[in-house]
């Protein structure tokens, strides 16, 4: 029997609940270990973009949505990200009818996306993209990523390295995210995303990616607001009212936003 089903079955016997804490704090404890040089190295990069009044793009399909919109807008960010989701391959509530969730799946390997899409901006050798994918398989990202890198940006892979070596590239080229990235961010979620397993159950339940590919934005957020605010830059940050009273916490969202306008009008130039 091989190593990983002797672990499945040893799961098996433990509290769901006490697995899942344990897988995510496994995934914690690895990326504070192994990847938090090339979380510096990203937010430096991204910085530098930032200050160039340039933008770190950020794109992903599915259920990297969550960590598309982790990064900007939310409380506790700020612009020069730029949230890049499409619709048709992130709608997922109605999960069957019109815009289901084959159809969505389906058009995530559609090839040819990535030309296509960069089409409608206005980009710059000094912008940087962020592209997430758990797998690092699905075509339309990496067709993103090759367009990227192809127009001169700087490309930061966010992705799971086990999950991607357990599956098959769905891109013409044969390439995952990971061989066509500059630099690689590893969410550490286990191969297949689900880490809990439960007697009687066939399947594993309970993903881990949400948790440490969320965890991985942060560090970034953090630093790249360490090194704009270093700069004499300091971002504009969506902040709750707890913080600043209602008034200012009020001003700034209206100061942010404006300033989000700002940056991404030089897309459109």
């Amino acid at each position: 029997m091989s190593e990983p089903f002797r672990d499945r079955n040893r799961d098996r016997d433990q509290d769901p609940l006490a697995q899942y804490l344990a897988a995510s704090r496994s995934a914690l404890d690895a990326i504070e270990a192994t990847q938090l040089d090339a979380i510096r190295a990203a937010s430096r990069r991204f910085a530098d973009a930032i200050l160039a009044d340039r933008l770190v793009h950020v794109f992903g399909t599915g259920h990297s949505r969550m960590a598309v919109e982790e990064m900007f807008p939310r409380y506790g960010s700020f612009p020069g990200f730029h949230p890049i989701v499409e619709l048709s391959m992130t709608f997922h509530n109605p999960v069957v009818g019109a815009n289901g969730q084959r159809q969505a799946m389906f058009l995530e390997n559609v090839q040819g996306f990535g030309p296509v899409l960069w089409r409608n901006f206005v980009t710059d050798p000094r912008d940087c993209l962020l592209a997430i994918s758990t797998s690092g398989c699905n075509a339309v990202t990496i067709d993103v990523a090759i367009e990227a890198r192809r127009l001169g940006m700087s490309v930061v892979a966010l992705t799971s390295v086990a999950h991607s070596a357990a599956s098959t590239s769905r891109h013409e080229s044969g390439k995952k995210l990971l061989d066509v990235a500059d630099l690689v961010l590893d969410q550490h979620a286990p191969a297949g995303d689900s880490a809990v397993w439960i007697d009687g159950l066939e399947t594993p339940v309970a993903p881990i990616s949400s948790v440490s590919g969320c965890a991985i934005i942060n560090l970034l957020k953090a630093e790249v607001a360490r090194l704009l605010t270093e700069a004499g830059r300091p971002p504009k940050v969506l902040t709750a009212s707890c913080h600043l009273g209602a008034d200012r916490a009020r001003a700034l969202f209206e100061e942010t936003y404006d300033d989000y306008r700002r940056r991404v009008g030089v897309l459109y130039r």
